[in-house]
């Protein structure tokens, strides 16, 4: 006998999609932004207990990464070691609006995340957040948030 594939689904089995966005301003040229509590509040809102939130930007100079949020020191750290490793003014750059560098760091940091959802609430470990990385600031800044689940 057939059954068909959404047999004995409840409504509340379904999966949602909550799709939000929210505006930042960076203050300097290369920072690291502290984005969890907004992310955390988009989540929440969605109403979903079990799945996944994606934090993506649509920017080509900046990105989204997971790491360290209890000691700002780190945050330092890894600016200081990006503006050593990729210089803003590196000899051959050949974009002409001088913010090659940004391009770079953008790529190799990514433009999203994905954190698990368990519970209404984000699977991150005891000291990650999720962090907006301008590479190209101060600027205005969007972030798209996506929270998928049941």
């Amino acid at each position: 006998m057939w059954i068909p594939a959404c047999a004995g689904m409840t409504r509340e089995s379904i999966m949602k999609i909550h799709d939000e966005s929210f505006q930042l301003h960076t203050e300097r040229r290369c920072e690291m932004t502290d984005i969890t509590k907004e992310v955390e509040i988009v989540v929440c809102q969605s109403e979903i207990e079990a799945g996944e939130v994606t934090v993506y930007c649509p920017h080509t100079t900046a990105a989204i990464t997971i790491n360290e949020n209890a000691d700002p020191d780190v945050l330092y750290d890894m600016t200081m070691t990006l503006n050593e490793l990729i210089p803003q003014n590196r000899r051959g750059y050949r974009h002409a609006e001088q913010n090659s560098d940004s391009h770079v760091k953008s790529s190799l940091f990514g433009c999203s995340e994905r954190i698990m959802v368990k519970n209404s609430k984000m699977v991150l470990g005891t000291w990650q957040g999720i962090f907006f990385c301008e590479f190209d600031g101060p600027r205005s800044r969007k972030v798209l948030v996506q929270v998928r689940g049941i």
